[in-house]
Order: structure tokens, then C-alpha cells, then sequence
């Protein structure tokens, strides 16, 4: 079970928390879930129009979007690995990123950026950039290799990476994977990130998937707080009237 199922959506509730936090009645609860995805598409693929940069991603090093919902607004957190090409020049472009979410949604949004400071160790920016660097024609060996040297110096446990497709050009698409460290998918303790990308090359596309052992969670964390809660007390007493 634990090599088919998502290892973040494995750890849900338990070790981790939602990525979006609210409470809506059940006729509202469909349209407010797909207005969070239009959110999160539109930040993870929109593309800039402008000649220089056509066809690049407006932002780029998106690590985790997160969501939360009050009566009044839409509050959305950005972890980025390139803030300052998000925020842009003296705040222009986080500001012409409101508005366009507030045309698309109808709501007020508050947008908040947080940093990334080890991009290295999240699966989700080491499979971008794989795909990145496949699309320019990069040997997949040599940048699986480079990853998985990168993590593991900036204290991985474990680095796993897997690519499928066409690799090297070939004219069938095959399965190649590397992994380095141990993986414990099934140790819910175990900090595991997932991550998965697909690069868009002249062959065709190649799916990446990347995991990386973080380590363990530790007491201090506020993970899986929802199931800390909803658990009772063993030594509860009730207190009767007589």
C-alpha cells in the first residue's frame, strides 16, 4: 500500500495538516473546492504574454499553496523559492497578481509570501527542475545524479527519483529509477515529500516523480494537530448531579 498511495496524502490529518483551511455549508462546499483550484492553477501555470519572456511561467519556484477562508476574504500563501520574482519591482507584480485572482474568483484576496530556504529538499522544486533541465536537452542520467546529490548535501535521509517516457530520445518509453538513503513509505513518523512534474519535450512528455526523506517529525511541530484534537481523554470523569 504504501508504494501506490500519495505519500503527503498518506500523512493528511495524521502528521500533516490541509492545505485548505475552511468550513462552508454542503450546497457551497463543490464550488468553493473548484474556485481553490482555479486559485492554484492559475499561479502554479500561468504563462507571461510578454516577447522577452513568452511562454515562460509567470511564477516559477511555487513550492506550496496554501488556502484559507474567512466571512470578509481569501487569504492565499505562497512558499516560493524565488520571492523576489513574485513580489517584482517595489511590489508591482504581487499586486497585478491580486487583482487578476480577485477578477477570477469575485472575492477579495489576501496574499501573503513565504520563503523556501532549502529548495533542494522539496520533492515538488527538485522534480520542476529535472524538467526543466530535460527540456533543454539535458543527459536525464547526469541530472537525476546532480539532484540526488544536492538533497542528499543538504541532509536528506533519502532521495528517490523516478522518470517515465522516452527517455534519451529512445522509441519506446521505458521506466528509469534511482534511489539513494531509505524511503519508508509506510512510517508515518517518517517525513517523506512527494513531488511530480511533467517536462513537455520534442519526443513527447516524461513524467518525474521525486521523493525525499526529510527525516522524522518532531514533538515541537503543530502536524496533525486536527487528529490530537479529536482524540479523548483517557482519564475523563463526568460529573452527576444528585
Amino acid at each position: 500500500m504504501g508504494q501506490k498511495v500519495n505519500p503527503v496524502a498518506f500523512r493528511v490529518g495524521v502528521m500533516e495538516g490541509w492545505k485548505s483551511r475552511w468550513y462552508a455549508p454542503k450546497k457551497e462546499f463543490a464550488a468553493l473546492l473548484v474556485e481553490d483550484k482555479k486559485i492554484r492553477d492559475y499561479i502554479k501555470k500561468h504563462k507571461e504574454d510578454k516577447e522577452d519572456r513568452k511562454g515562460e511561467l509567470s511564477f516559477p519556484g511555487v513550492a506550496k499553496i496554501e488556502i484559507e477562508r474567512t466571512r470578509d476574504e481569501v487569504r492565499v500563501i505562497i512558499t516560493t523559492a524565488r520571492p523576489g520574482l513574485l513580489i517584482g519591482r517595489k511590489g508591482e507584480k504581487i499586486e497585478e497578481l491580486q487583482a487578476e485572482l480577485q477578477n477570477l474568483t469575485g472575492r477579495r484576496i489576501n496574499l501573503k509570501i513565504e520563503e523556501e530556504k532549502n529548495p533542494e529538499l522539496v520533492a515538488q522544486l527538485v522534480a520542476e527542475d529535472i524538467g526543466e533541465q530535460l527540456v533543454r536537452r539535458a543527459s536525464f542520467r547526469r541530472v537525476i545524479k546532480h539532484a540526488m546529490a544536492k538533497a542528499m548535501e543538504k541532509g536528506a535521509k533519502g532521495v528517490k527519483i523516478q522518470l517515465s517516457g522516452r527517455l534519451g530520445g529512445a522509441e519506446m518509453a521505458r521506466c528509469e529509477k534511482q534511489a539513494e538513503g531509505s524511503i519508508p513509505l509506510s512510517t508515518l513518523r517518517a517525513k517523506i515529500d512527494y513531488g511530480f512534474h511533467e517536462a513537455k519535450i520534442a519526443q513527447g512528455h516524461i513524467g518525474i516523480q521525486v521523493w525525499i526523506n526529510q527525516g522524522e517529525y518532531s514533538e515541537d511541530d503543530n502536524n496533525g494537530q486536527n487528529a490530537e484534537k479529536s482524540s479523548a481523554s483517557k482519564n475523563t470523569k463526568r460529573a452527576y448531579k444528585r
